[in-house]
């Protein structure tokens, strides 16, 4: 201990040495001798909604302390009748205080200014909310999926069609669509359990992406809130509470692409004043999907309303109701050899025209958030969601079945509802911080039917799998948080308590010879603790250290056809990294880690999505990598930012040479130039890469990666936008997904063991119009 003492005066020192520059504030302060609790809640003056995040600066002893998720703010023991407020994206303001009464701070709207984000050892203040603000302000977002391109690292790829869930990419993870990252809209969680198509399978569509107001993100087990498939880590949106303003979207482009996007408010902004709100959002999207020789057809209809209201001065009550519905018809994956010798004639071609699929998904959610005073903050929140999935695909064409093909649909229904209750309480002693967080949890789901068809042309030929299944969530935690000084402590513990149910209703075939000799139920209990750790030297530069447990579950079908093994396997996380800003437009987060997982889950090897039924689980892995990000504003106009993600994924019970995790990335990187001229004109361009990587164990097989750059150009005004987005800007040839596969294509001899492609869509350009009122 005394060495990590010594260690830590010696960066003390050092740090304050090589930032002895500090930025000049005039002080207006005026000292009047007395110390005053001063207590406040900073507002966004158009919606008159509160500002998380948002800085309060004092300035006599530049004391600072940031807002919570309701905008409130104390700060104590302090002699200044001046305060500074600041938050990304709004206009500083400077505030005369009182010796008593709360303050009501309101400001505006104003540029994004990188020398606002400030270090500092508030709770509030994370480095996910700093990068999210940024990203989320300065980045263009073209869809939902681009929401999830935000979170620096993670990557996604479509296949099989426009309305599937994307694949997902993070920290060393092929998370297939979402095995292992956590994913929430508004505190309901996206991610389905034994889903029909894959565990954690986490279709984000449905989110209309002029709605969200913010998200949050973590990589690593480390989020006592987060429980199932946060391993590589979580990513939680939340939606506007109030529009600031209405707005009707018009998007045309290539491929017969269109789509058009409304939010209207349905209250006036005096009731806006006094808490209430209402506003309705729709969201209606048509496209071919790209050049393949089968259109895809893709059509999208979404809806989502939401309803704010204050019964009284102590309770807020919130009300989301969304629909969504998709339909569309998918190339698939092919092999690499089916260009080559003829077997269709140009690689955005088809080998089944029958491939596709219909999903749609409702949710209703209801939470009351109550202020119970003394610093004490409840939350109770009920959702339930219905879930449609039916989805035909093919990737081994005639090798299992060398007489119909080897076409299958997968097929579910499912309702699922959940409880979560969220207790926190705030204290200062002795200028020692305390946050206090305690929650429960549960989530149930019943799925039925739960099939996997035998088809041929999209006609039903048999089951290879159905049945029904129910699965049962029951969670809670305890999580402290205390602030002394320049350190800040976090533990925390997470209690997950599953139970799983499946019923095999198939007739004679391979599943029935597995499920009618184990019992339908199976269940079991995971303790998952976290600790992490903070030491802030000054404003611009944190060391941070993170320890946590997590764990992903497994398909229900798998867990009751091993007989209850490998339910729920753990895994084990780490992180050292920093926050910097050497100079005041510079902001810097870098961490390395590590990930130890007691069990791999892959696409298509321990999940229950293939004709050949139920396989060998994967085995344990581990990963260590290094994550880097950096954003810089150049001028007053321009902004840059910058990812590399490094990562090193190995299964342990390989021998060398053949441990390598297929798919799993191990160099992905990202940056942009985003400009906001004030005449209007703004805009960005970006690169994404991925790097080869493994298409399978021994690396016999490759997974190409790929370069690709987008542009996006707007003129804005206060009453309209015009603007273009131009994805794959210089046409680059690119497969967007890939996957081992050993198939047979009609008329082949034998089989072959070989890498299948989704192309990447080409040069492609949308324009848009956007009219405000």
């Amino acid at each position: 201990m005394k060495y990590l003492l010594f260690i830590l005066i010696i960066c003390d020192f050092a740090a304050n040495n090589s930032f002895a520059q500090k930025q000049e504030i005039k002080d207006h302060a005026l000292d009047n001798g007395t110390k005053q609790t001063i207590r406040g809640r900073v507002l966004d003056s158009l919606t008159h909604e509160g500002i998380e995040s948002a800085l309060i600066t004092d300035f006599h002893t530049k004391h600072k302390v940031a807002t919570d998720k309701n905008g409130n703010f104390v700060l104590r023991s302090v002699k200044a009748d001046s305060l500074l407020v600041t938050f990304i994206g709004y206009q500083p303001k400077l505030v005369k205080t009182y010796p008593s009464g709360l303050i009501n701070i309101e400001l505006a709207k104003g540029t994004v200014v990188l020398k606002d984000v400030v270090i500092t050892n508030d709770e509030s203040l994370k480095t996910s909310a700093l990068l999210s603000r940024l990203d989320l302000n300065m980045q263009p977002v073209k869809s939902a999926q681009d929401l999830l391109r935000l979170v620096p690292g993670l990557f996604i790829a479509q296949h099989q069609g426009g309305g599937k869930a994307e694949q997902i990419f993070l920290r060393g993870f092929d998370a297939d669509h979402g095995t292992d990252v956590n994913i929430s809209v508004d505190g309901i969680p996206v991610n389905m359990v034994s889903q029909a198509h894959g565990q954690g399978y986490a279709d984000l569509h449905f989110l209309i992406p002029e709605t969200v107001a913010g998200y949050d993100f973590g990589k690593g087990p480390y989020y006592t809130d987060k429980g199932d498939f946060n391993t590589a880590g979580f990513v939680a949106y939340n939606t506007k509470n109030v529009l600031d303003r209405d707005m009707i979207k018009v998007e045309t482009g290539q491929f017969n692409t269109f789509r058009t996007v409304a939010l209207i408010s349905l209250l006036s902004n005096k009731a806006k004043e006094k808490g209430t709100s209402a506003y309705l959002a729709a969201d209606y999207l048509y496209s071919n999907g790209g050049p393949f020789t089968l259109p895809e057809h893709f059509k999208r209809l979404n809806l989502f309303g939401k309803y704010i209201t204050k019964p009284d001065s102590d309770n807020t009550l919130i009300l989301i109701a969304s629909t969504f519905k998709s339909d569309w018809r998918a190339s698939g994956e092919t092999p690499d050899r089916a260009v080559s010798e003829g077997y269709i004639p140009s690689r955005f071609g088809t080998l089944d025209s029958a491939q596709g699929g219909h999903t749609a998904r409702t949710n209703i959610s209801l939470k009351l958030v109550t202020n119970l005073g003394n610093g004490w903050v409840m939350s109770n929140q009920l959702w339930y969601s219905h879930y449609y999935f039916n989805l035909i695909s093919n990737f081994s064409f005639y090798y299992y079945f060398p007489a119909t093909g080897d076409e299958f649909r997968q097929y579910e229904r499912r309702d699922l509802g959940g409880y979560s209750q969220k207790i926190s309480k705030t204290a200062t002693v002795n200028n020692t911080n305390f946050t206090t967080t305690a929650g429960l949890g549960s989530r149930y789901d019943h799925i039925s039917p739960l099939e996997l068809d035998h088809t041929e042309n999209g006609q039903f030929l048999g089951y290879l799998q159905y049945g029904k299944a129910k699965e049962l969530n029951v969670n809670g935690y305890f999580d402290e948080t205390v602030t002394i000084g320049k350190w800040l402590f976090n533990a925390g513990v997470r209690m997950d308590y599953f139970h799983y149910n499946y019923i095999n209703l198939s007739p004679d075939t391979v599943a029935t010879n597995i499920f009618n000799s184990v019992s339908p139920n199976a269940g079991k209990a995971i303790v998952s603790p976290k600790l992490s750790a903070e030491y802030t030297f000054n404003d611009k530069i944190q060391l941070y250290l993170k320890m946590g447990k997590g764990f992903h579950s497994n398909d229900a079908r798998v867990v009751i056809a091993n007989r209850g093994f490998e339910i729920l396997p753990a895994a084990y996380g780490s992180d050292l990294g920093i926050n910097w800003k050497p100079i005041p437009n510079l902001f810097i987060n870098a961490a390395a880690w590590y990930l130890y997982l007691q069990q791999e889950f892959t696409f298509g090897s321990d999940l229950v999505d293939q004709p050949a039924g139920p396989v060998s689980p994967g085995g344990r892995t581990v990963r260590v990598g290094v994550d880097f990000s950096a954003r810089y504003q150049l001028t007053d106009w321009l902004f840059t930012n910058l990812n590399v993600n490094v990562a090193r994924p190995r299964y342990l019970d390989s021998v060398k040479g053949h441990d390598y995790v297929a798919l799993a990335p191990t160099l992905t990187s990202t940056a942009g130039l985003d400009f906001r001229f004030k005449n209007g004109i703004n805009g960005g361009i970006s690169y994404r890469y991925l790097h080869n990587r493994a298409a399978n164990a021994d690396y016999s097989l490759t997974a190409r990666g790929y370069f690709i750059t987008d542009l996006t150009v707007n003129y804005t005004q206060k009453r309209y936008e015009i603007g273009i987005a131009i994805e794959n800007l210089f046409n680059r040839q690119w497969d967007e997904a890939q996957f081992e596969y050993t198939s047979q294509l009609k008329g082949e001899a034998g089989s072959v063991d070989q890498v299948s492609y989704t192309p990447g869509v080409p040069f492609f350009a949308k324009l848009k119009v956007t009219v405000f009122f």
